[in-house]
């Protein structure tokens, strides 16, 4: 496969070694983690490794799209069956027989689907929109989603009848910023792979350029990481991408000093340092906090600045975490 889970996390490699485990299997697989975790890639990773490899593994993305099109991609329909149904055409279901199907963001489906993908689960067969005949299907299911299912179901969201016969075997894949060493890792690998596809001499990244990587909290999670590498790569002249290379929105240490109490925050025309309510540690973390905002998370340029070492700056946010601060 050109496309692969990378990691070199623990708890990462156990699930997909879990996934290799049940691959050989019919059981349908729920796989639930934040987007750009590599859920599709898991999906495609257990396809891979299953008894159905050389069949076809198709996938229907179900967020964002009008359930009549999904419906129609789904289970196909037959002609004049709809305005504009020109001809008859197979849906994913008969186009995937013998192979896999992937439900990508399955939560998104409304009640009305979700009753009939129940129905052809438990029978075994679909009709074509507009038939009159039924078609066996023989399909491997798995689907995945950024939501909790078990939650939605809770909240009547999702039918608790069709969570169970999709979560057979349940993976949870842990967020990037989970995953230490990861962010390091993946990054090293990236570059390689963008400095072959944009003919490019980067062959590395600087301590500075990595230590601004691992700051970021990675909402997007790898698929995030992914892109900023290629768009570093693609802009660099350099054999090693430096920090001006590394393009990313730092929300998070601004969010954070927005959260803080009125009484923490400074303002840079008050030459007064304190008001009443705030502590000297209150002072001195919005200090760092602020400056490393200023340097736009850069922590050799933030500590130089601070007048600290790389070391007790590093020790301020490990502490800063503790209290839940995001830094």
């Amino acid at each position: 496969m050109n496309a692969r889970l990378l990691t070199q996390d623990h708890a990462m490699g156990e699930i997909i070694a879990l996934a290799g485990t049940i691959a050989p299997s019919r059981a349908s697989v729920l796989i639930q983690a934040e987007r750009g975790s590599g859920k599709g890639l898991l999906a495609t990773e257990i396809h891979s490794r299953s008894t159905r490899s050389s069949r076809p593994v198709l996938a229907v993305r179900c967020a964002g799209v009008p359930s009549n099109l999904i419906e129609q991609e789904l289970f196909g329909y037959e002609k004049d069956s709809f305005d504009g149904a020109l001809e008859s055409t197979a849906g994913k279901f008969e186009l995937a027989q013998g192979g896999t199907l992937v439900l990508d963001e399955v939560g998104e489906l409304d009640s009305r689907l979700q009753a009939k993908l129940l129905r052809a689960l438990q029978d075994g067969e679909i009709e074509r929109m507009g038939a009159r005949r039924s078609i066996k299907i023989d399909i491997r299911l798995i689907t995945t989603s950024s939501r909790n299912l078990s939650e939605a179901v809770k909240r009547g969201q999702f039918r608790e009848d069709l969570y169970q016969r999709l979560s057979v075997v349940t993976l949870t894949l842990p967020r990037l910023q989970d995953r230490p060493g990861d962010v390091r890792y993946l990054a090293e690998q990236f570059i390689r792979s963008a400095a072959e596809q944009y003919k490019k001499p980067v062959s590395g990244i600087s301590q500075e350029a990595i230590s601004m990587l691992e700051l970021h909290q990675w909402p997007e999670n790898v698929r995030e990481l992914k892109q900023v590498i290629d768009r570093a790569v693609a802009g660099s002249q350099n054999m090693l991408l430096q920090s001006k290379d590394i393009q990313i929105t730092r929300t998070n240490i601004s969010q954070t000093i927005d959260m803080m109490p009125e009484a923490v925050h400074l303002d840079s025309s008050n030459k007064n340092a304190w008001e009443p309510g705030a502590t000297l540690n209150d002072i001195e973390r919005n200090v760092i906090l602020q400056a490393l905002s200023f340097h736009h998370g850069n922590r050799t340029h933030t500590a130089k600045a601070l007048g600290i070492s790389i070391r007790t700056l590093r020790n301020k946010l490990a502490e800063y975490r503790k209290l839940g601060i995001e830094a």
